[in-house]
């Protein structure tokens, strides 16, 4: 293995550990949905607002963190984006203390803040780290550590509690919060200290422009619809993939209290999700681009998602819960196959790709609520039918839109 390349695994490696801590920071929302639903007895649409107070920041942050990776580069961005996150949980615990849903909306948009940086930084990082053509290959293994954490979160939380997640009140909070608080800590000095080499895009630089010939004669970033129309795709896919991850512990808990008797507790059901999505994550690691390019990945996996969001919604409970599989699976190559996709031929405006990209994660904020909305009007199970038209946008992306630059 040469130099560069034992360098680039040294800087994959510690990107991955960063991409487990959003997971992990995300994962937050889904634990404390059930927890402040039966604590202070709000509605779904109230407790989903921890889901969008997550997601909004990405809108306001995403362009001023790209300014910042230009003033002090990715690895001091990142450290920043780490000091957020320790100040947002150190806020989870006087809000667990008040049982106060303003501070946890209020620690939720610092952790999003917190969220919108790093994810600013280490999307593009691992996007440009190598090859564009590999770069669905290099984020799918970000992807495995990512989608791993979110059911980690509640089985850590549950571990140090020593509760199930239905026993959990707001004073078993405090220690959870303040291990997780010098976790992030540690994690901003890894940050500061990592051997991560600065990187940079094709033609990203003023006298390389050349190297880009699709964007050197561009003058702004909204002459590149192929990156608005992914930013498109992005936002509802963020949306629905939320929704596949964030809901199931919630549906479970629904279902349990309608009678449907399941095979399994939501903690452990918890899970379904994430095993479709690492599997999805596997087969892009193992076919992409030898076997599968990026854009045919990003299409197989809008029709499983399509397939799998229908049959949530009509099948009975006891089988519908098992089918968010289906769209957590489609969902695994959609946002690989998104990045490189939306960020081909930017050149010298790269960054500012990015950040429009990054402000599009907030799908993440507006989809979730749509879909509490449609529970509250009718039932949960009915509510996943919202997913549909967004794979429906997803999958035009990947059929034609991402084309348009050529």
């Amino acid at each position: 293995m040469s130099q560069n390349q034992n360098k680039a695994g040294i800087a994959l490696a510690i990107c991955g550990l960063f991409f487990f801590a959003i997971g992990f920071a995300l994962g937050i929302n889904g634990f404390l949905t059930p927890v402040l639903k039966g604590a202070l007895d709000i509605t779904p649409v109230v407790a989903n607002l921890l889901i969008a107070f997550n997601f909004v920041p990405f809108l306001l942050f995403g362009y001023p963190a790209t300014v910042c990776i230009s003033k002090i580069g990715y690895k001091a961005t990142m450290a920043v984006s780490f000091a957020l996150f320790a100040i947002a949980f150190g806020l989870f615990v006087p809000a667990a203390k008040f049982a106060s849903l303003p501070f946890f909306l209020v620690a939720c948009f610092i952790s999003g803040a917190a969220n919108a940086v790093l994810q600013a930084c280490v999307n593009p990082y691992i996007t440009i780290l190598g090859p564009l053509e590999s770069a669905a290959k290099r984020t799918s293994i970000m992807g495995i550590c990512n989608k791993l954490a979110w059911p980690t979160t509640t089985v850590f939380m549950t571990l140090v509690i020593g509760k199930g997640l239905d026993e959990i009140q707001m004073s078993d909070l405090f220690l959870p919060f303040y291990i997780i608080i010098g976790i992030f800590v540690v994690l901003g000095i890894i940050a500061l200290l990592a051997p991560l080499p600065e990187v940079k895009a094709a033609g990203e630089d003023e006298d390389d422009a050349a190297a880009c010939p699709y964007a050197e004669g561009k003058t702004s970033i909204m002459q590149f619809p192929h990156l608005l129309l992914g930013c498109l795709a992005l936002f509802f896919y963020v949306g629905v993939e939320t929704i596949s991850l964030a809901t199931v512990a919630d549906y479970a808990t629904s279902l349990a209290k309608e009678g449907v008797a399941l095979s399994a507790s939501a903690t452990i059901l918890g899970y379904i999700p994430s095993i479709g999505m690492v599997i999805g994550y596997l087969c892009g690691i193992l076919f992409i681009p030898k076997y599968l390019s990026q854009d045919k990945a990003m299409r197989i996996c809008a029709w499983v998602a399509l397939i799998g969001s229908v049959l949530v919604a009509v099948l009975p409970g006891e089988y519908s819960i098992y089918c968010i599989f289906l769209m957590a699976l489609g969902c695994s190559l959609m946002w690989p196959a998104l990045w490189p996709l939306a960020m081909a031929d930017l050149g010298k405006f790269t960054k500012q790709g990015a950040a429009l990209l990054t402000m599009a994660i907030a799908g993440g904020a507006v989809m979730p609520l749509v879909r509490a909305w449609v529970e509250g009007m009718t039932n949960f199970q009915t509510s996943y039918w919202v997913c549909v038209p967004c794979f429906l946008v997803i999958l035009l992306y990947g059929s034609s839109w991402y084309k348009i630059r050529k």
